[in-house]
């Protein structure tokens, strides 16, 4: 059976799509998309990528109202909230972290979008 590959890319409605796009770069380091085929794309760590439908009702996105959520896999977890909540951005670490699986915590896009950070154990 062929299979995929991987993301290609995600995409997702937004009130302000290229300020959006711009705090995902100035907080998250996500290359802004190129205006051009010249210039490379965003290119991502290889790595565990987990693929998993909710059940409809869940809790663990927040907001009930919000159809997805990101789960963006870091170097160092620690870091990263202090780097966020340098520049303003509420995070809440998961207060049962470690897991064996790693450690994580949550933070709100501007328009409300759930992001899940995550630090693979090693």
């Amino acid at each position: 059976m062929e299979k995929v590959l991987g993301f290609g890319g995600f995409f997702f409605r937004s009130d302000d799509p290229k300020g959006l796009a711009r705090w995902y770069r100035d907080l998250l380091g996500i290359d802004l998309v190129p205006d051009d085929y010249d210039t490379p794309c965003w290119q991502q760590q290889a790595g565990a990528t987990v693929f998993a439908p909710f059940d409809k009702v869940t809790e663990y996105f927040g907001n009930s109202e919000k159809q997805f959520m990101l789960n963006f896999r870091v170097r160092d977890l620690d870091a990263m909230i202090a780097q966020l909540q340098a520049s303003g951005i509420e995070v809440r670490r998961d207060p049962d972290s470690p897991y064996p699986n790693g450690s994580f915590a949550w933070l709100n896009d501007p328009e409300g979008n759930p992001i899940e950070l995550w630090e693979p154990a090693e």
